[in-house]
């Protein structure tokens, strides 16, 4: 590999670092990003405008870990400048592939330990491949590798959760013992004082991050902050609760200047610890070619010189901060990753992102045992307190416009306090600590202390955390893996190799992109269902019957694709339907919420309505019930490669198919324009098929008799059948509501409890 390839080589990491950036604050906005967004503290514009600030006074605070990057990990000097160029680029080529595909999946990761694992994981291959040159024994292998830097970030990673997450349950619990869900009297009470001793930790916090890596902060002066820590804390606590005070007396929150300054915090925090993680192996890159090219023999000189303290030219960072700035601001994913987190803190019940595994089960049931057995020893009068103070009754949501906050400012508050305070402890002890981390698990434990994971959510929140947590872990072992095998290919294939991961790189980024503009329109299309901003009666009533005609359009083309590639034999049509059903069932959990929405929006006097609309959810659970029946014993049947149907079952079953769909075309079309003009042509439709139902039973039986049909055939035929009426019933009744609502009265043949 020539000096020219070398300096392509530069060239393509740079160019790395501008869009490893773009993907890494994609994945780490949401450190900074969630306690204010989710509660709503301000505009979005107005926490983006602070965070955008806090990111760029981080950036010239930004030293820390370049030293990894260069040195942390393996030692330069047994290594040239082909050889460490190797390194950096599987390590940059696996960290946006990494990054890219957790952020289309909305799960917030490490770019610390990202960083770190795939320059462990790209050293550790070259190091065994230039040992296997040279023909030396593998035990060797020590005097490359750092192993004990690594075995740092693994243990900060145990420790970080563990402490992050009892930390923040324990202080969110003792702060609504203090405040309640009804905070606001006691907030003007007690306010100053727990916002001073907030304002103490993020102040502490913006000190420490701030003088660890400030250019512009002397050692002494830093070495001094940290010898008077309890002092600073105190005149920071006694200034800011007599600011708090003041502004209490004209009536302003003062959780949300605590959440702002502590979100302009976090945010300086991430651009001051993780810029090296997105930029720091490119400048190391830039810095090997630049001493490698004014050496005498710059292909086998050995990097010795980047031993020394290497200062990162400063427009380089100024770059690099205005990237992130713009990130920020025009990010999708970003969005995505924060929602996730946020919707795992959600206080009320919502519709759940994750589905429950064993283990979450396991652990809801084995807390649930302990809580019982907690109650047993713990006094009544202690346990009626202890309930009055929690009582999630007394929770309001302080709806700004028509958006509701996920959960309220006094959590948020916790949030920002506690994962301040973790962060400035550790990096006071000079403790390696994730961001994502620390910031993540504070969250989740302000959660369960505040009662979000209830009874109805406990499961599916607990395996989020799970999947998340699980997901750090399996960072690591990937970005160690795929990083040492794509700087093996690299250390073989030369130029060319490179050229080839960067096709696939590039192939791999942009099937992430669609897989998540695809997510993004199914999360978009379920936003339709929701009714959050509806507080009329009356209005929610007609939204929820345009929502079920979106429902019945979905169930109807559906069936028509499955039953069509059952006739014909098409396996992979049938795949793809069977994959809607989670789907259709989703829809019509949600759609149900709603028609619980609107019940509880009636008043009292409303009673027959009330019973009539409860009357619907029966009906939409039967609806996906059957399209869940007919499209599951479809796919069963072509999968397992059993016979085909008859032709002459082909032909009856394509005329019942053929009326059922008409008959949830018209109630479709019903529903979404308010017209009763297809009422009486949906109850001629459901005569037909029941009239030419028992005309095909009987020549199914025919059949049968004769032994034409096979027992499999048979009861595939009468299950869409008997499916088919059951979905024309339904159809029937929900229009026979719709038409009781809002047509005339005597349209309507009155509703049974089948």
């Amino acid at each position: 590999m020539g000096l020219e390839w070398l300096f392509a080589a530069v060239i393509i990491l740079i160019a790395f670092a501008v869009f490893d950036l773009m993907v890494g604050v994609s994945n780490d906005a949401v450190n900074f990003l969630n306690s204010a967004v989710g509660s709503h503290v301000a505009p979005r514009y107005v926490i983006m405008i602070i965070s955008s600030i806090g990111i760029m006074v981080g950036v010239s605070f930004s030293s820390g870990m370049m030293e990894v990057a260069r040195k942390g990990i393996f030692h330069p000097e047994f290594f040239t400048l082909p050889e460490l160029l190797t390194i950096f680029l599987g390590v940059m080529i696996t960290d946006i592939i990494l990054l890219d595909l957790f952020n289309t999946y909305g799960l917030p990761t490490s770019t610390t330990v990202s960083i770190v694992f795939e320059l462990l994981g790209g050293a550790v291959a070259v190091s065994i491949l230039k040992i296997l040159q040279q023909e030396d024994s593998l035990l060797s292998l020590y005097q490359y590798i750092n192993t004990g830097k690594a075995m740092v970030i693994i243990f900060g990673i145990l420790l970080s959760v563990v402490i992050a997450f009892s930390l923040g349950a324990i202080v969110q619990f003792l702060t609504r013992l203090l405040f309640t869900f009804d905070y606001a009297r006691r907030l003007r009470r007690y306010g100053a004082i727990w916002g001073g001793m907030a304002f103490a930790f993020i102040a502490y916090f913006i000190l420490i991050k701030g003088a660890k890596g400030a250019f512009f902060i002397s050692s002494e002066t830093a070495a001094s902050i940290k010898e008077n820590a309890f002092l600073i804390l105190f005149v920071i606590f006694v200034i800011s609760s007599l600011f708090l005070q003041i502004l209490l007396f004209f009536k302003v929150n003062v959780l949300k200047p605590v959440v702002l300054v502590g979100t302009f915090a976090l945010a300086m925090a991430f651009a001051a610890n993780d810029l090296v993680n997105f930029i720091g192996v490119p400048v190391a890159g830039y810095q090997a070619y630049s001493i490698a090219s004014a050496a005498d023999a710059p292909l086998t000189t050995l990097m010795d010189a980047m031993d020394d303290k290497v200062p990162t030219p400063g427009f380089m960072i100024i770059i690099a901060g205005l990237i992130m700035v713009l990130t920020l601001w025009l990010s999708k994913k970003a969005r995505t990753v924060t929602d996730t987190e946020i919707s795992l803190g959600e206080q009320q019940e919502e519709e759940e992102k994750f589905e429950s595994i064993f283990l979450s089960r396991a652990i809801v049931g084995i807390t649930i045992r302990l809580m019982h057995f907690l109650r047993a020893l713990v006094p009544n009068f202690l346990q009626h307190w202890v309930k009055g103070r929690l009582d999630t009754s007394h929770y309001k949501a302080e709806v700004s416009g028509d958006k509701r906050p996920s959960f309220d400012l006094l959590r948020a508050s916790v949030n920002m306090m506690v994962a301040a305070a973790v962060i400035s402890y550790a990096t006071s002890q000079t403790l390696p600590l994730s961001t994502t981390y620390v910031t993540f698990m504070v969250a989740m434990g302000t959660s369960l202390s505040d009662l979000a994971w209830g009874r109805e959510s406990a499961v599916y929140r607990v395996a989020g955390v799970f999947t998340v947590i699980g997901g750090w872990f399996l960072t690591a072992l990937s970005a160690f893996v795929v990083s040492g095998l794509i700087a093996t290919i690299i250390f073989y294939t030369k130029g060319w190799g490179v050229l080839c991961l960067l096709g696939v790189t590039a192939y791999l980024t942009l099937q992430n992109h669609r897989t998540h503009k695809e997510r993004t329109k199914q999360k978009d299309i379920g936003a339709v269902f929701n009714l959050k901003k509806i507080t009329d009666a009356e209005e929610s009533i007609s939204i929820t019957f345009e929502h079920m005609a979106v429902l019945l359009g979905e169930i109807r083309n559906s069936l028509k694709a499955a039953l069509t590639a059952l006739y014909n034999q098409n396996e992979y049509v049938l795949k793809n339907e069977y994959k809607k059903i989670d789907k259709i069932q989703k829809w019509s959990n949600m759609i149900i919420a709603n028609v619980f929405k609107c019940m509880r929006l009636l008043s009292r006097e409303e009673t027959k309505s009330f019973l009539k609309y409860g009357q619907t959810i029966r009906r939409i659970q039967k609806l996906s019930d059957g399209h869940r029946d007919i499209v599951q014993r479809a796919y069963s049947h072509v999968r397992n490669h059993h016979k085909g149907l008859l032709d002459v079952q082909k032909q009856e079953l394509e005329t019942v198919g053929t009326i059922l769909d008409d008959m949830l075309l018209d109630v479709e079309k019903a529903f979404k324009s308010k017209d009763m003009k297809k009422y009486k042509d949906v109850q001629e439709r459901d005569v037909e098929l029941r009239n030419i139902s028992d005309q095909l039973n009987k020549k199914q039986m025919e059949r049968i008799r004769s032994r034409d049909s096979k027992t499999r055939l048979s009861i595939l035929f009468y299950a869409i059948v008997g499916n088919a009426l059951m979905l024309s019933k339904q159809n029937l009744k929900l229009i026979d509501i719709f038409a009781e609502t809002f047509g005339d009265s005597e349209t309507n043949v009155g509703s049974d409890a089948n």
